[in-house]
């Protein structure tokens, strides 16, 4: 099959089926004599499983990793459930560090003091640290102050 045949059969543009060659997640093709690629029944499989590893999450750079296996028909249930087991464990990390930035969102929304027709004073704008990593603009604004007090 053609580059196009391909594309269709796993609903993708081309550019994307070209893109996941130079990227190393498809094997690159026999070309004809006219120059033009000749994709085969393990391609297909190849970009099913690509497509497939995306839309549960897996990223380029993992399924990189994981696709050898799977092309040599290694790849067996206990390497499935490790690798989903992994993502379910990066998915709850990240699920954390949101829950966290929600917290810290409410409490800056909570702290706002300053009547809603008016600018927000400079001092009431830094977000309070609740350990996302969003507040440490505050820390570096008041170590800055701190500093330039002991300088002047």
């Amino acid at each position: 099959m053609n580059i196009s045949q391909l594309a269709k059969a796993i609903n993708v543009s081309t550019d994307t089926v070209r893109y996941y060659e130079k990227q190393g997640l498809l094997q690159a093709p026999n070309r004809q004599d006219n120059g033009y690629r000749s994709y085969t029944a393990a391609h297909l499989e190849s970009l099913r499983f690509v497509r497939g590893a995306q839309s549960l999450g897996f990223s380029l750079a993992e399924i990189r990793v994981i696709l050898p296996q799977f092309a040599s028909g290694q790849f067996g249930r206990t390497d499935i459930e490790q690798q989903l087991q992994t993502k379910m464990a990066q998915i709850d990390a990240h699920i954390k560090q949101l829950q966290t930035l929600k917290k810290e969102l409410k409490a800056t929304f909570e702290s706002l003091t300053c009547a809603s027709d008016k600018p927000v004073p400079t001092a009431q704008g830094i977000a309070v640290d609740s350990g996302s990593g969003a507040g440490v603009a505050r820390v570096r604004k008041s170590f800055a102050k701190a500093a330039s007090a002991s300088h002047g």
